[in-house]
């Protein structure tokens, strides 16, 4: 697809539904992997994991083109991989290893591809939604049909960045999708403790379109951001989407070396995991006839030996030498 084809949020056809399906699979494959390699001792730092979360990257990026722009967060190995980044050189940056998409020299957190147009992950909240308003202004000014996407969590909706966005984006009518991943949790806060009202009434203000729906349903996540890209490429603005999810794992992998209770219970997480939007969609494709349990299974076959070779790739790379340090920080 180009950004002259804008997709009509129609139907998801069930081959493309089959082709998501591979990609959240191995969304989830990777991140498991991660969390077990950071148990293990293998990687030089955190992992915040994505698993819960797959079908919204997957179903907003099933949209964009490589000239589209998006930006992500610490959270951000699904987005990478759902805009086409390479798991071989994503599992090799958070190794650290030299052939990492950042020379192993960003880490988790950092992970980003221009060839891809994916601007990067961000430790700081919020900081993203910024980043992808200049993208999308720039996409106007080049006038080619891009759009410019930020993926962002409920906490970050708290910040002034957000409703500045929304502000410069109406009155610019800028092709930018702000995508709210509401997981139910601001670190360890739940959502209800620091976040009034409604996400998606941020928008309302405005005058930016918006809408707020289940993010684990990937034909619904698929359908809205279908409606966003396709209203932002044909110049009728910015659109807010809140995607209601969970993530199904901690804040971060290694909570549990210093918080002291816990924050949510094994009830509520077990609640959200029988929503997991994995199961829910081989469940579809089976039951439309998409797919037969044999075409699941060669799939999970497919993403495991994309796996092992990623993971083989990133052990057998070497080191960065620490000398090249300045020169990717200075101009």
């Amino acid at each position: 697809m180009t950004p002259t084809q804008p997709r009509q949020p129609g139907n998801l056809p069930g081959d493309e539904m089959l082709a998501l399906y591979h990609r959240m699979l191995l969304i989830r494959r990777v991140e498991e992997q991660l969390g077990d390699d950071f148990r293990a001792g293998k990687l030089p730092g955190p992992v915040h994991l994505y698993i819960g979360q797959e079908a919204v990257a997957v179903g907003v990026c099933a949209h964009l083109a490589d000239s589209d722009w998006i930006a992500s967060t610490h959270r951000g190995h699904g987005h990478f991989l759902a805009k086409g980044g390479s798991a071989k050189h994503l599992m090799a940056e958070v190794y650290g290893r030299d052939t990492g998409i950042c020379r192993g020299l960003g880490g988790s957190m950092h992970v980003a591809d221009f060839s891809k147009g994916i601007i990067g992950a961000n430790g700081i909240v919020g900081a993203g939604i910024s980043i992808t308003a200049g993208a999308a202004l720039a996409a106007q000014l080049d006038g080619k049909g891009a759009v410019g996407v930020a993926f962002f969590g409920d906490g970050a909706a708290n910040q002034g960045v957000l409703c500045e966005a929304l502000n410069i984006g109406v009155l610019w009518n800028l092709p930018l999708i702000l995508v709210c991943e509401n997981n139910g949790f601001s670190e360890f806060s739940p959502s209800a403790s620091v976040t009034a009202g409604e996400i998606v009434d941020r928008a309302r203000p405005y005058g930016a379109a918006c809408e707020a729906l289940d993010g684990n349903d990937l034909v619904a996540m698929w359908q809205a951001a279908g409606r966003a890209v396709t209203r932002a490429r044909a110049g009728g603005g910015p659109t807010l989407i809140e995607a209601r999810t969970y993530r199904q794992r901690g804040h971060v992998e290694a909570e549990a070396t210093f918080l002291t209770e816990a924050y949510r219970s094994e009830d509520e997480v077990r609640s959200w995991v029988a929503r997991d939007p994995l199961p829910a969609t081989a469940k579809r494709l089976l039951e439309a006839g998409h797919a037969s349990r044999a075409d699941l299974d060669r799939i999970a076959e497919r993403v495991e030996e994309e796996l092992a070779e990623a993971v083989r790739f990133a052990e057998d790379s070497p080191w960065p030498d620490m000398q090249e340090t300045a020169r990717y920080m200075f101009a």
